[in-house]
């Protein structure tokens, strides 16, 4: 019998046959003085071995520079660098099958129109009736009580809308209770906003979150079937309508003009709201002219259209400075018809009459013109203005920009046969009413903080806006006598 021991000391026991170093072999020696000089590789095997010296001269320098930098996070990645599936490949193919697989998904997770009508009985069912106000109303236990009966009928899916939190965001009376139309009004808006993102995001092919202008037009095209105002738009208006619908989008989502709107931004703005207002019949007593305050109206869409076509003279789709100004019956100024070519109108490429130098404004450009002068008063519509009216540049007004500004305006003012103005009075009163934070400047932070940037925009670019603030009294006293009768 053999132990760990015994074994281990008779190994260690045995002699051991000494291995002379390899540097002592001339042989060993003289096939590294071969190779290492090279002269007996091909030149296959020394590009390999330059290669991997460089290789490894690179991976040294940086981790030299690695170690000398430490370790800062990357916090950006250039787009080049994020790795898209190519078209039609199988990688493509599985990301837009999980991406439609996903959005039925949330689809089936909705409360549709019967799920709705059935929530309304269940809640009408279920309340009390305030004897102060006969307002439909519910305490928190009737909220627990509806939304078990609502699963019962509808489903889980209804569950969500029932959460502590949310009874809490509505306003309570004294006895705890809150009015049963709101909250469902909340249900409603909820599913109707939800439905949109699954469908706009159907149509963002590259799923980047963001709408390009033909995909924000495929989105308005899909809802003009369920929209009743739009009905009976002739089929051939279609294509023009989304476009002219699709703009006003795109200059309230899209301020930096990247040509592409995020989805969140869209389903927030005030502009979707205003689109789906299109749903609801045309009372008999509603006029032409308040459809027409509706941009998305098709009352609206065809005075835009008509707008265009009567100011393009020349009938070549884009309009020069000279048909611009006849815009509102020529009450523009031409500083700010040169203007807002020079800031908003690329320079055509075409050589044109004066070598390629001659700007056109296209129906785009057009429409961004129109939007901003009919909502002056919004952030995006005064920046676009502000634009104009800084002259130099400089991201701010001085007293003598206002001189400049004005005069066209003071010329138009008296080539209608109205009384004698001292342009130093109206700067003044602009420097007052704007109460800008620099004594000697005007900046656009200035005129948005007054809540009369609109109205001082007017005054120094259109004669019409000018002569509405001279008269504010007197019209708005006619606006207070039929009120009265």
């Amino acid at each position: 019998m053999y132990s760990g021991s015994s074994d281990g000391e008779g190994h260690e026991a045995a002699p051991q046959r000494k291995i002379p170093p390899a540097s002592s072999m001339p042989w060993v020696r003289n096939l590294r003085h071969f190779i290492g000089s090279g002269a007996g590789l091909g030149s296959e095997a020394l590009m390999e071995l330059e290669t991997k010296r460089i290789l490894l001269d690179m991976f040294k320098e940086k981790q030299q520079k690695n170690a000398e930098a430490g370790k800062i996070p990357s916090f950006y990645k250039k787009a080049s660098l994020i790795i898209k599936p190519e078209e039609g490949s199988i990688s493509q193919r599985v990301q837009n099958l999980a991406k439609m697989r996903f959005l039925k998904k949330q689809t089936d997770l909705l409360l549709n129109a019967d799920d709705l009508d059935a929530m309304w009985v269940c809640l009408r069912e279920n309340c009390v009736i305030d004897e102060s106000t006969n307002a439909e109303k519910m305490n928190y236990e009737d909220f627990c009580h509806i939304a078990s009966v609502c699963t019962e009928q509808i489903g889980p899916k209804c569950r969500r809308f029932f959460s502590p939190s949310n009874f809490m965001k509505f306003e309570k009376d004294e006895s705890g209770r809150i009015a049963i139309l709101p909250f469902y009004l909340y249900v409603m808006r909820t599913v109707s906003l939800t439905q949109a993102r699954i469908d706009m995001s159907e149509l963002d092919e590259d799923s980047d979150g963001f709408l390009q202008p033909d995909e924000m037009e495929t989105y308005i095209r899909g809802l003009i079937p369920n929209l009743a105002q739009l009905r009976d738009m002739p089929p051939g208006f279609a294509q023009m309508y989304c476009r002219i619908a699709g703009r006003k989008f795109f200059f309230f989502c899209d301020p930096h003009r990247r040509g592409k709107a995020c989805i969140k931004k869209v389903l927030l703005s005030n502009c979707l709201q205003e689109l789906m207002e299109l749903h609801q019949e045309i009372e008999e007593e509603v006029t032409d002219t308040e459809q027409a305050e509706n941009w998305f109206s098709l009352t609206s869409a065809q005075r835009i259209c008509d707008l265009f076509l009567a100011l393009d003279k020349d009938m070549n789709g884009t309009l020069s400075k000279q048909e611009l100004r006849e815009y509102a019956d020529s009450s523009l100024t031409d500083i700010f018809i040169e203007r807002a070519f020079d800031e908003h109108v690329r320079r055509s490429k075409g050589g044109g009459g004066s070598g390629g130098n001659t700007r056109e404004m296209d129906f785009d450009s057009f429409l961004d013109f129109v939007l901003a002068l009919e909502n002056k008063d919004t952030p995006e519509g005064l920046t676009y203005l502000f634009r104009c009216l800084d002259l130099h540049g400089r991201g701010y007004l001085t007293t003598a920009d206002m001189h400049t500004l004005f005069r066209d305006v003071h010329q138009k003012w008296i080539e209608g046969g109205n009384y004698e103005l001292c342009i130093e009075d109206v700067r003044d009163e602009i420097w007052d009413m704007v109460k800008p934070a620099d004594p000697l400047r005007i900046t656009l932070n200035d005129l948005l903080s007054c809540k009369q940037g609109g109205t001082v925009a007017s005054m120094l670019i259109d004669v019409r806006g000018f002569w509405a603030h001279d008269n504010r009294e007197n019209l708005l006293q006619e606006e207070e006598e039929p009120e009265e009768e």
